[in-house]
């Protein structure tokens, strides 16, 4: 199982990932690196709102504070 994670994490390497966040919040990025621990660092990350979306750049965020990874669909 691990292993099909980490492969489907490199596939979408410097692809749009969509990430929702323990605290309810959503956020935005292009997937640049992760690690065992799913520590994420995105680029031309920002916070998804209905109000005020938020431009945060380059971030990373800690695998423990992320609920759920939407990663883009894979061609065929």
């Amino acid at each position: 199982m691990p292993f099909e994670i980490s492969t489907l994490m490199n596939n979408s390497k410097d692809k749009v990932v969509l990430l929702r966040m323990k605290d309810s919040r959503t956020i935005q990025g292009r997937l640049k690196q992760f690690d065992i621990y799913m520590n994420l660092t995105l680029d031309d990350a920002e916070y998804i709102s209905d109000e005020n979306p938020e431009k945060l750049g380059t971030i990373l965020i800690r695998g423990d504070n992320i609920l759920v990874v939407s990663v883009p669909k894979e061609d065929s």
